[in-house]
């Protein structure tokens, strides 16, 4: 892991505990078994002002590119459950790619354990539209 730690911006990390916290109501063993292992994650992370977020950071509305160990190569982008749409390649958060990638980096290697089994990915690629990465927090 390039940085040691997940990172993640201050008010993206409030609003991902929150979410986490009323997500504990899933029915698929595997994305509870995610969200888990994410909230896991999020007990060290490294919390940052987004004036000092590294730039290939995945947060949300990043686009990523991934290589799995399999052989196959998706470009998508994680965004918050709302605005999920397989059919443009935009990923929850709340599914078990999007917990697996959130707050790692470009270059970094993940190993998770998928709904068809443990994977290796590699992050191959993180862009940042400055349009999309901010996110309203209600308070």
């Amino acid at each position: 892991m390039k940085y040691g730690n997940l990172i993640l911006e201050k008010k993206e990390y409030v609003f991902l505990k929150r979410i986490l916290n009323i997500s504990g109501y899933v029915e698929d063993l595997k994305i509870q078994e995610s969200l888990l292992r994410l909230s896991n994650e999020l007990k060290n992370a490294q919390i940052v002002d987004d004036c000092d977020m590294p730039k290939d950071i995945i947060r949300f509305n990043s686009e990523i590119m991934v290589r799995s160990e399999n052989g196959w190569i998706k470009t998508l982008q994680v965004v918050t459950p709302v605005e999920k749409d397989a059919k443009r390649d935009k990923i929850s958060i709340l599914t078990p790619m999007g917990a697996a990638l959130f707050g790692y980096s470009q270059g970094d290697t993940v190993i998770w354990d998928f709904p068809s089994g443990t994977q290796q990915l590699e992050i191959v690629k993180v862009t940042q539209d400055k349009s999309l990465t901010k996110i309203e927090v209600p308070i």
